[in-house]
């Protein structure tokens, strides 16, 4: 079977790591968003991406859910020494990373041969891929004006109030080589990531959602909410601020015409009525992965809902 994961963030990782692990690497396909890439100390740095191949890898820190384990921070330590601003965390290790994406970007690679690249590198067997090639770049409306994404989410860790998103460059960035192939694929999972910061980025690129919307396989989305809160990060607070239901059936509002399946919580077992009242069938489980068995074991009922 031919497995698809559209992922951004911790929650995008760890089910591409229970899907690979149920799977088989030749048959999965991670799409992954774009939309907080940033440049820092020169560096391009592209922060989904590298936790989804850190976490294939088997190298990322499961503590945190981003960067590496075992990471040592001289490199930062010495750039603070030299005034320079060290809001966002890069590890030693980590920085080796960028400065490869860097070097090749700078030669005239697309982004998505330097993924792969960096992916084989580490022994990554699954096929990850870049929404796209082009700018994307997500831009957080708040109650202090427009913020770039990691100004947003990490320097002033996402405390701002999410008044409206704007993804710029959506309009001319067209989907990266294999993408639009891989939303052929059996089955197509939209991961428990933040539906706004990590999906809809993915979902601007232009014709991934007309492709979404007309796949032939089973479409599949898992809630990143559970018990009406977020597993990790703002997703509880977005969906609040723009308007929508703090709930398993807030997402599945949000994700009805383009999937087939909703994947909601025991908590939530309670929304499973209304959830199939939206058109969509219904699967209740432990939707919190943790460890690998965890992934594995939702991996696994999602292969069997195709």
């Amino acid at each position: 079977m031919n497995v698809t994961l559209l992922a951004g963030g911790v929650g995008g990782a760890r089910l591409a790591h229970g899907l690979d692990l149920a799977l088989g690497a030749p048959s999965l396909t991670v799409v992954v968003n774009v939309g907080d890439d940033t440049q820092l100390h020169g560096l391009a740095i592209s922060p989904d991406i590298d936790t989804v191949v850190y976490t294939l890898a088997g190298l990322n820190d499961e503590e945190r859910g981003w960067g590496l384990r075992g990471e040592s921070y001289a490199t930062l330590s010495a750039l603070r020494d030299l005034g320079e601003d060290t809001w966002f965390t890069l590890g030693d290790r980590d920085l080796a990373t960028h400065i490869v994406r860097t070097q090749r970007l700078h030669r005239g690679e697309p982004l998505s041969a330097v993924t792969a690249h960096l992916a084989r590198a580490m022994g990554v067997g699954p096929r990850v891929l870049p929404a796209t090639d082009d700018h994307l770049a997500t831009l957080v409306d708040t109650p202090s004006g427009r913020l770039g994404f990691q100004e947003y989410f990490v320097g002033r860790q996402h405390a701002d109030a999410v008044l409206g998103l704007h993804f710029e460059g959506a309009d001319a960035a067209r989907p990266a080589p294999g993408v639009l192939d891989a939303l052929a694929a059996e089955l197509v999972v939209l991961a428990p990531s933040n539906p706004f910061l990590s999906i809809e980025p993915l979902l601007a690129v232009r014709g991934v959602r007309e492709a979404l919307a007309t796949a032939p396989g089973r479409r599949v989305a898992v809630s990143p909410i559970v018990g009406g809160q977020a597993i990790k990060g703002p997703a509880a607070q977005i969906l609040e601020t723009l308007g929508h239901e703090v709930s398993a059936l807030g997402v599945a509002r949000i994700y009805a015409d383009l999937v087939d399946v909703m994947v909601i919580d025991e908590q939530d077992a309670h929304l499973a009525g209304p959830v199939a009242d939206l058109g969509l069938t219904v699967h209740v489980t432990d939707t919190v992965m943790g460890g690998p068995p965890g992934r594995e074991r939702l991996a696994r009922e999602l292969l069997a809902l195709a």
